[in-house]
């Protein structure tokens, strides 16, 4: 990290990640481009989890090559007046899979869902029993997290 200043100890990284609202996912593509797309990821027992489609390109790019990246941001304001932006943010490298495990997948749905839709956990297990079967629940399991923060404006 170039800015040594901006950076931020690892449960800092790890709180980021964990509040995040969503995140980009990359991976590494049949032709070694990347691939990133949005995802909603969730801290769970020391990995990351995100539901999915049960087929798709990224699940293609990681069944070939498991290595992803994930980028989260959190807070932000911009100080146009500076040209400058308060943030922070963390990025996670780590070997991705699929669960297959049926109580697990449940488990990380659970989890997802009392972080994206607490107030509608009453459904949760009519949802769960209806949509189970098509959805797919990927693991990250973290090698790497780093954050880096730019929180008070320059005086």
């Amino acid at each position: 990290m170039r800015r040594r200043d901006r950076a931020l100890p690892e449960d800092e990284a790890q709180k980021i990640l964990q509040e995040c609202e969503y995140a980009s996912l990359c991976t590494v593509g049949a032709d070694g481009a990347p691939y990133s797309v949005p995802v909603s990821p969730v801290l769970l027992q020391g990995a990351v989890y995100f539901h999915c489609a049960k087929q798709g390109q990224k699940l293609d790019n990681i069944a070939r090559d498991p290595r992803v990246s994930l980028c989260c941001v959190g807070k932000t304001r911009l100080l146009p007046e500076e040209f400058s932006t308060l943030f922070e943010s963390a990025v996670v490298t780590g070997r991705a899979s699929m669960v297959e495990d049926e109580a697990q997948k449940v488990e990380v749905l659970r989890a997802i869902c009392q972080k994206y839709a607490a107030s509608n956990m009453h459904n949760f297990e009519r949802e769960v029993a209806r949509s189970l079967h098509r959805t797919g629940i990927c693991k990250i399991e973290i090698e790497s997290v780093t954050g880096k923060a730019k929180r008070t404006p320059r005086e």
